[in-house]
């Protein structure tokens, strides 16, 4: 018996990077099969610019997961499209609707229990993007080097029977000054959310899943579908949570395992 759709006020999503070979597509599409909200936030980097400027990628899956999102729009869900550095092209376009979609840079949030939350992608605080743009695309590219590795990495595990598992996101939080630069991102976004006097934000750009209260600012971080494949979700009472697709993907089959049904031989002769 397939799993029910599982409700929630607001749903957080970032960094899907369609138009990239290191989309988890597949994954996204499970995951907004089985997830649904009031409101969904696309924060950022939902379609990768960059890449398709260089090579056309655009696999039936992808397309997928643009129906599905325009979908929940037309069935009442409110979508907002926050645009990041890779779909940047979409902020000449803010406060227009697409499909019921909307556009913009950024929004305040007001959860169940009266939070207010500053959404952005959070590209605008990285000095590197922002300032040095030859620079952001070589480090674009070592990335993609990163996710190839990536993808090997999966492809074994999966030959082997076991669940998935990102060799980047763990390089990530091994490597020192990877470790320092996600510091200082959390550090300069939460001052901003400070700036506009809100009691926290959400963001993503940095492909790393994270709740943490850092004094009187809750700093929220969505993560990514190219390595963690996360999102963030939003109860009917306020709480937010990070949701990790793979660890829940991995715990389905247990719960609708086939079990044989045992038939009473006599009955069965009878019949």
């Amino acid at each position: 018996m397939p799993e029910a759709t599982r409700k929630y006020r607001t749903l957080f999503i970032s960094d899907v990077h369609l138009g990239s070979k290191q989309a988890k597509a597949e994954f996204l599409i499970d995951f907004l099969r089985l997830h649904d909200a009031e409101t969904i936030y696309l924060v950022g980097d939902i379609v990768d610019g960059w890449r398709l400027r260089r090579s056309w990628h655009w696999p039936q899956a992808h397309n997928d997961v643009v129906q599905k999102l325009l979908r929940k729009a037309r069935k009442g869900s409110r979508v907002l499209y926050i645009a990041g550095n890779h779909d940047e092209f979409l902020r000449m376009f803010q406060g227009t609707h697409f499909g019921g979609i909307e556009v913009c840079d950024r929004a305040i949030h007001e959860t169940a229990d009266g939070r207010r939350f500053l959404v952005i992608h959070g590209d605008q605080f990285d000095a590197i993007v922002h300032n040095v743009r030859w620079l952001a695309y070589l480090g674009d590219y070592a990335y993609g080097a990163a996710i190839t590795v990536n993808r090997l990495v999966f492809r074994v595990r999966h030959l082997l029977g076991l669940p998935y598992w990102s060799f980047s996101s763990w390089a990530k939080v091994k490597v020192k000054k990877a470790v320092n630069f996600i510091g200082a991102f959390r550090e300069v976004l939460s001052e901003e959310a400070r700036r506009s006097e809100v009691d926290g934000v959400i963001c993503g750009h940095i492909h790393h899943a994270e709740l943490e209260e850092f004094g009187d600012v809750t700093y929220v971080n969505t993560g990514d579908w190219v390595e963690s494949c996360t999102a963030v979700v939003e109860h009917f009472d306020g709480r937010l949570e990070i949701l990790h697709w793979p660890q829940m993907m991995a715990e389905i089959p247990a719960k609708t395992a086939f079990r044989p049904r045992v038939i009473d031989a006599t009955a069965a002769e009878a019949a």
